[in-house]
């Protein structure tokens, strides 16, 4: 019966890719080495274990919205599920490497995405665990048989964040993309309109100037009154 090890030992960004996609590479060994695996179906979780590392100041202020107020990170700093995938693993024997393809989001509603711009500019790096299961094909006697990856198969791996900056840095150089309600939008475009503001920079840097001297903003969405 297949005894399978999982190791991840490196991530890379794929080139061309429409958008943003990070590459781990996992290594898979068997024992025992001449016992032919046919196939695996493997499914994995991965998971960021931001209580696995250290904060700065700064940092902590950056991620109140994802963990409360540092005073409370004893209590709310917990693993987050980054994302789940299922890859096919061909035939081999011995060790095989395969390609984990992680997408990374660039909308800062994403929890992950949250994080990551976060800490960017860190230098550090940021725990992960692959958590495995799957179902594993293999030559046995008599026959083709099948079993269960159990379920305390996982790795360890640490993502340095330049890695992630880079990626963000290729398919948005300078940028950082924000989800906005179609009504805000509208009533961002009228103002940038009637200003005779060049770009969306312009617009927010005016209107952030305008609430930090407590001067009026863009008005109220639509269906809601003016304040008295």
């Amino acid at each position: 019966m297949p005894d399978l090890r999982f190791e991840v030992s490196a991530v890379e960004a794929v080139p061309f890719t429409a958008a943003p996609l990070l590459a781990f590479k996992l290594r898979i060994g068997n024992a025992p080495a001449d016992e032919p695996i046919e196939s695996i179906l493997l499914r994995c979780q991965v998971r960021i274990d931001a209580e696995r590392r250290r904060y700065e100041p700064g940092q902590q202020a950056r991620l109140v919205e994802l963990f409360g107020a540092p005073e409370r990170w004893s209590r709310t700093l917990r693993p987050l599920l980054w994302t789940s995938l299922t890859v096919v693993v061909p035939r081999f024997a011995g060790a095989t490497e395969v390609d984990l393809p992680v997408p990374c989001s660039s909308d800062l509603e994403v929890t992950a995405t949250k994080l990551f711009h976060g800490l960017r500019g860190d230098g550090g790096e940021l725990p992960l665990t692959f958590l495995f299961s799957g179902t594993v094909f293999y030559e046995g006697d008599p026959g083709l048989q099948v079993t269960q990856i159990p379920w305390t198969a996982e790795a360890a791996f640490r993502l340095p964040l330049q890695t992630w900056s880079d990626l963000m840095d290729a398919h948005h150089p300078g940028r950082a993309l924000l989800s906005l309600s179609r009504d805000v939008v509208d009533r961002l475009y009228l103002y940038r309109t009637r200003q005779g503001l060049m770009s969306w920079d312009q617009v927010l840097d005016r209107l952030l100037a305008l609430e930090t001297n407590g001067g009026p903003v863009i008005g109220p969405a639509r269906g809601e009154r003016p304040a008295s």
